[in-house]
């Protein structure tokens, strides 16, 4: 296995980043995760435009879009695989211990792992902790994932793949690693970025292929919903036939089924929309 770290490949066994990495550290660095279907990622520049947004949000110099791209490139011909997760990390770098930066430049990462394809259902749970809506890093894909790792931890403990958090103010926001969407009389609805849910690549595309509505939604919607489904990279829509202890029968349901034969449908036939 082969990974792109600061300007070239290196062997995995062999590549290294410094126990100072300020992305160890405090979690100082932002991520993408693509999909990537027999070498080829999907929807490569939108992926990179939000990567950029993340580091300007961080304080970051935005990462080199060119740079990013042969990397991508790189990684894929060096590990042939059908269905892959590929992943970018940029962090900021060698740092002094603490929350100020250093000057040595920022890390680039990109890697690639072999991947299942997710079954055509799910089940979730919804969790007591909150998104903050208002927080500095709200809407950022950061490294800082402990509290989805925490998240998700107990959903695979209640028999489940995924963890639903509300925000401050009791509305739905996003799981753990996906947006969510609710149908209500046959109609697709999810939560605005508002909610404080990351803006996901998945999710945009579902909304724009779909016409579903960006709706301030309460988290007990989820009691009373007629389908669920998540969107995700490596999920693309995925159903939902539990969500706690309600079962949602015969998912993936008639919109939801709908929606999953238009997105492959779109996807397959641009690989960058």
């Amino acid at each position: 296995m082969k990974i792109w770290l600061n300007g070239g490949l290196r062997e995995l066994e062999s590549a290294r980043v410094s126990v100072l990495d300020h992305g160890l550290t405090v979690g100082d660095g932002v991520f993408e995760t693509l999909k990537a279907v027999d070498g080829l990622p999907f929807a490569l520049t939108r992926h990179l435009d939000r990567l950029a947004r993340s580091a300007r949000g961080l304080g970051l110099p935005e990462p080199d879009q060119d740079e990013v791209r042969r990397a991508c490139a790189a990684v894929l011909e060096a590990n042939p695989m059908a269905l892959g997760r590929l992943r970018i990390t940029y962090t900021g770098g060698l740092s002094p211990l603490g929350s100020d930066r250093g000057e040595a430049g920022q890390t680039l990462i990109v890697a690639l792992g072999e991947t299942p394809r997710r079954p055509d259902s799910t089940a979730v749970i919804t969790v007591p902790w909150t998104r903050n809506e208002r927080g500095a890093v709200t809407g950022l894909k950061t490294t800082s994932y402990a509290e989805n790792v925490v998240a998700l931890g107990r959903a695979h403990e209640r028999g489940a793949s995924e963890a639903l958090f509300g925000n401050t103010v009791g509305r739905l926001c996003e799981g753990t690693g996906s947006n969510v969407f609710v149908v209500l009389d046959g109609e697709i609805h999810t939560p605005p970025v508002a909610s404080g849910c990351l803006a996901g690549i998945t999710r945009a595309l579902a909304v724009e292929w779909t016409s579903a509505q960006e709706t301030d939604l309460p988290l007990d919607v989820l009691d009373r919903a007629d389908e669920i489904f998540l969107t995700s990279t490596l999920r693309d829509i995925q159903a939902v036939h539990r969500v706690d202890g309600r079962e949602l029968p015969g998912a993936p349901g008639p919109v939801t089924a709908k929606a999953m034969r238009i997105f492959d449908e779109r996807s397959g036939a641009d690989l960058d929309p």
